[in-house]
C-alpha cells in the first residue's frame, strides 16, 4: 500500500525537532538523553523505511527528477548516522560500525544523483579505496597538509554563511522554488563535509580501538583484596557508606546501651562535662579558634623570656648625659682623656711596620 508523502514529512519534521532538542542538551550520558536518543533514531530510521516502500529515491534518476522538497530526505542516512555516534551504551566498535555504513549509505546517494563535486567524488573514491585509513588530507608533508586543512575549512565556513543567508527569510521559499532548492543543495553539501570529516575522525579512533588490548572477563573466584568486603561479606551487603543503618549497627554490635545493669561498661565512650558543650560543638569551626588575645600572647612571651627589648636602630643612639649626675659626668671626661692621651701615643698607623716602603 503505498504511503501519502504527507506522512513522511510529518515524520521527517518530528525527527527534526526531536534531534534539535538532543542537540540543546549537555547530558548525553543520562539515562533520558539516551531514552531521547533511541526515540530519535527509530523515528528516521520509521522515515528511512517510509522512503524505500513509497519508492522516492530511484538510481535511474537525477537530481533534476527530484523536487526541491523532497531533496532534504536525502539527508535521512547522514541523520541516522550523526545521532548513532552520540549513543554511549553499546559497544564504541559497533557504534563506530553502524555510523560508518549510514555515512555510507548517504555518500551513494549523492553519488547516484551526481550531487558530488569533483574534490567530494576525489575522496569518495579514496575512500572506497581504503576504509581503514582514510584521511581527509593526502600526503606528507606538514606544510602542504596544513594548507589542504585550511581549505577544507573554508569551504566548510562558505557554505554554512551561504545557508545561513538563505534561511534569513523563510517565507521567499513558498513561492520561490529555485531559493529553496538551492538552500537544500547548500544544505546537502555542508553535509557532506561534516560527512568526510566524521569518517576521519571515525577511522582514527577504530584504529586506536583496534591497537587496544581486550579487557580480560573477570575470574568467578575472585579474592576480594579489600578487608570489609572479606569481613563484612556474610554479615550483610557490603557498602562504602561511613554512616551505616541503625539495622546494621545493631547487628554488629555497635549501638545498644552503654552500661550493663551491673554498672560496667559495653563500650568505650566518652564523657562530657555538660550537655551544653555538646550542643556548642555542634555548629563549631572545623579549625582551632585563639584561646588569647595579642597582647595576652606578647606578655606571656616576654615573662618566658622569648623576646628581647631593644636593638635595632634605637640601639646605636648615645643617651644625652644628665647634667645634675655630676659623679657621671666626671668618670666621662675621663674617659674622653684616656681616649686621648692613649691616640696621641699611638697614631695611626704606629703599628703597621710589615707594609712600609
Amino acid at each position: 500500500m503505498a504511503i501519502p508523502p504527507s506522512n513522511i514529512r510529518a515524520l521527517f519534521a518530528m525527527g527534526q525537532t526531536q534531534r534539535k532538542q538532543l542537540e540543546s542538551s549537555w547530558e548525553a550520558s543520562s539515562s533520558l538523553y539516551q531514552e531521547n536518543l533511541r526515540a530519535a533514531l527509530g523515528t528516521f530510521e520509521e522515515c528511512r523505511n517510509l522512503a524505500d516502500r513509497i519508492s522516492m529515491f530511484s538510481q535511474n534518476e537525477t537530481e533534476d527528477d527530484v523536487s526541491s522538497g523532497d531533496l532534504q530526505y536525502l539527508l535521512i542516512d547522514y541523520y541516522l548516522a550523526e545521532l548513532t555516534l552520540r549513543d554511549t551504551i553499546s559497544s564504541r566498535k559497533t557504534v563506530l560500525r553502524q555510523a560508518q555504513e549510514a555515512y555510507e549509505r548517504f555518500l551513494a546517494f549523492l553519488d547516484t544523483y551526481s550531487l558530488l563535486s569533483k574534490d567530494d567524488r576525489r575522496l569518495y573514491e579514496r575512500y572506497l579505496d581504503n576504509r581503514k585509513a582514510f584521511t581527509t588530507v593526502s600526503g606528507s608533508h606538514p606544510a602542504a597538509l596544513r594548507d589542504m586543512k585550511i581549505a577544507r575549512f573554508r569551504q566548510e565556513m562558505d557554505l554554512r554563511r551561504k545557508l545561513e543567508f538563505l534561511s534569513q527569510n523563510p517565507t521567499a521559499f513558498q513561492n520561490d522554488d529555485a531559493t529553496l532548492r538551492e538552500l537544500r543543495l547548500a544544505e546537502v553539501q555542508l553535509c557532506v563535509h561534516q560527512t568526510f570529516h566524521a569518517l576521519d575522525m571515525m577511522a582514527r579512533e577504530l584504529q586506536m580501538l583496534a591497537s587496544t588490548p581486550p579487557t580480560p572477563p573477570p575470574a568467578p573466584d575472585a579474592v576480594e583484596s579489600d578487608y570489609r568486603e572479606r569481613t563484612l561479606r556474610g554479615a550483610r551487603e557490603y557498602s562504602d557508606r561511613l554512616d551505616p543503618p541503625i539495622s546494621h549497627l545493631l547487628a554488629s554490635g555497635k549501638a545498644g546501651p552503654i552500661l550493663s545493669k551491673d554498672g560496667k561498661p559495653l563500650k568505650p565512650f566518652t564523657l562530657l562535662d555538660s550537655r551544653q558543650r555538646l550542643r556548642d560543638g555542634v555548629f563549631r569551626p572545623d579549625h582551632s579558634l585563639p584561646t588569647m588575645t595579642i597582647d595576652e600572647y606578647l606578655e606571656e612571651e616576654k615573662r618566658r623570656g622569648g623576646m628581647v627589648d631593644g636593638g635595632g636602630e634605637q640601639s646605636g643612639l648615645e643617651p644625652e648625659p644628665e647634667e645634675d649626675n655630676l659623679e657621671k659626668a666626671d668618670v666621662e671626661t675621663m674617659k674622653a682623656r684616656e681616649w686621648d692621651e692613649y691616640t696621641e701615643d699611638n697614631p695611626k698607623g704606629s703599628g703597621n711596620t710589615l707594609n712600609r716602603g
